[in-house]
């Protein structure tokens, strides 16, 4: 017997389940998608390649299987917003996939590309439309799309839509949505601002939680190297060359950075391709499909692009700059390690960067094992940086002004709605603002972006994809059980912690 036949779930839809050769609901699926069918409001906490995707896309199948109208010219029936170009197109191929013997109309409405072909496929109605939230705005003053018919309102990576300020947009795309409808919150973590945000859209929502807010994936061996800003480039080449690599996910802060890691890996004699939001939409799809094929085993990304990223294979996630957002960290290594492989994060931590560093480690709660250039483990305590506990001793108005800094309103960046102008300054980016690294800092990256096709590919526990110069050849990761006994040494070092982000 099918277990998803125990979910509910019309024959349409486990045929195409069938197809796919799902056999069983992941913990999310199983848990969401009772209460959807219910018409219930949801939070969905979860974090990457939990299967989140199929676990509202299906029961919204199901419900448009069940009332087969066809929706009014310029309106749509279900509302997906997503924070990236490549996760909604990737969350259309997963409306497609399980709905094709449903046959939804669906539509995609992302920025980087002609906005006449969406204004076009919306003028007769569609049952689905996925869309980034600058994007969808212009096609609003375009009157383009109505919201006065939404029935149920799927909001993803809520999170990330706050690390990219995307927050105000959507709150004023929610007034135009009718104060009756369902709606589905997803995040992977959880801050203060999220909270008061699901509070402000649900209406007695469901909780439901597969893991714990902002943890980091079991799975993943962790560790930091501690390394000159210079030596950086030279330290990367030489991991490239002495790790078992199958293919790995580089991380910058910015555009520019992972230009510039390119080149440097190109005077190396290894050859890498850079994804960003300074690319086309073309480029990005040509450099992510040679990057699955194995053509090309190393991706130089930021966070806004590697959101929507979704290859299987990735062994290793480097964090070449460190972020300063400490649940990006969260983000960016749960790129490895998917569908019960291991996986491998590697971040190169300079002095600058110890701060950032802390916040991580306080948001995971652990102390990630660090090392030097040469292999040689570091201990406590670290230098130019305090344990953890100082951080937690600290009086409140210390302790909380990182938190603060990044919870002030951010411009929306350019990169994946559709380039609407930006008018106003942020609180950062005033005259006498603080620098670090030669920007204005504002308690963020300049450029916060993963999320793939939930629920593709051949995959046997149900569609869980949702929807990375000194010798290191020392460097020994730590193994499940030493990690382990490390947690427990520190366990009660964080139980001091104010709150959660």
């Amino acid at each position: 017997m099918n277990p998803f036949l125990d979910l509910g779930l019309s024959e349409p839809i486990l045929k195409a389940l069938t197809d796919e050769k799902y056999v069983s609901p992941t913990p999310i699926q199983a848990q969401t998608i009772p209460q959807v069918l219910l018409g219930r409001d949801v939070v969905g906490i979860a974090q990457t390649g939990t299967g989140k995707t199929a676990a509202f896309a299906l029961p919204i199948l199901h419900h448009l299987g069940g009332d087969r109208r066809r929706p009014l010219p310029r309106t749509c029936r279900v509302l997906v917003l997503s924070p990236t170009r490549e996760l909604s197109a990737q969350i259309v191929d997963s409306f497609k996939t399980y709905g094709r013997y449903l046959r939804p109309s669906v539509a995609l409405a992302i920025g980087g590309v002609n906005i006449n072909p969406q204004m076009r496929a919306l003028a007769h109605g569609v049952d689905v439309l996925v869309a980034t939230p600058g994007r969808l705005l212009d096609l609003m003053d375009h009157r383009a799309v109505t919201l006065d018919r939404v029935e149920v309102f799927v909001l993803d990576e809520a999170d990330r839509m706050l690390d990219m300020g995307f927050i105000n947009d959507i709150r004023k795309i929610v007034r135009k949505i009718p104060a009756k409808r369902q709606t589905l919150f997803f995040s992977a973590t959880m801050p203060r601002e999220i909270t008061d945000l699901a509070s402000s859209m649900l209406t007695d929502p469901v909780r439901v939680a597969v893991t714990p807010a902002a943890t980091t994936v079991e799975r993943i061996d962790q560790r930091v190297i501690l390394v000159d800003r210079a030596a950086k480039p030279a330290l990367l080449a030489q991991l490239l060359r002495s790790e078992p690599i199958d293919r790995v996910l580089v991380f910058t802060r910015t555009k520019h950075g992972a230009d510039k890691v390119v080149r440097a890996l190109a005077k190396s004699q290894l050859s890498a391709e850079a994804i960003h939001g300074n690319k086309s939409q073309n480029q990005r799809e040509r450099v992510l499909a040679a990057f699955r094929s194995g053509k090309v085993r190393t991706l130089v990304a930021t966070d806004i692009a590697a959101r929507g990223i979704d290859v299987e294979g990735i062994s290793h996630v480097v964090n070449f700059d460190l972020p300063n957002i400490p649940e990006s960290y969260v983000h960016r290594i749960g790129r490895t390690a998917r569908a019960g492989a291991d996986g491998i994060a590697i971040s190169f931590c300079d002095a600058e960067e110890r701060v950032f560093l802390r916040d991580i480690e306080k948001l995971i709660r652990i102390k990630i094992p660090s090392t030097d250039q040469r292999g040689v483990r570091i201990e406590e305590p670290r230098a130019n940086g305090a344990a953890i506990e100082a951080n937690a001793e600290r009086p409140a108005g210390q302790a909380d002004r990182p938190q603060r800094e990044r919870q002030q309103s951010q411009p929306r960046h350019p990169d994946h709605d559709g380039g609407r102008p930006q008018h106003k300054r942020t609180r950062g980016q005033r005259r006498g603002a603080p620098q670090r690294n030669g920007a204005p800092h504002n308690g963020r990256h300049q450029e916060p972006s993963r999320n793939g096709r939930q629920g593709q590919g051949p995959q046997q526990q149900g569609p869980a994809r949702d929807g990375g110069d000194g010798s290191i050849a020392t460097v020994a990761f730590l193994r499940p059980a030493q990690r382990d006994k490390h947690q427990q040494h520190h366990a009660g070092d964080h139980r001091a912690r104010r709150g959660t982000r």
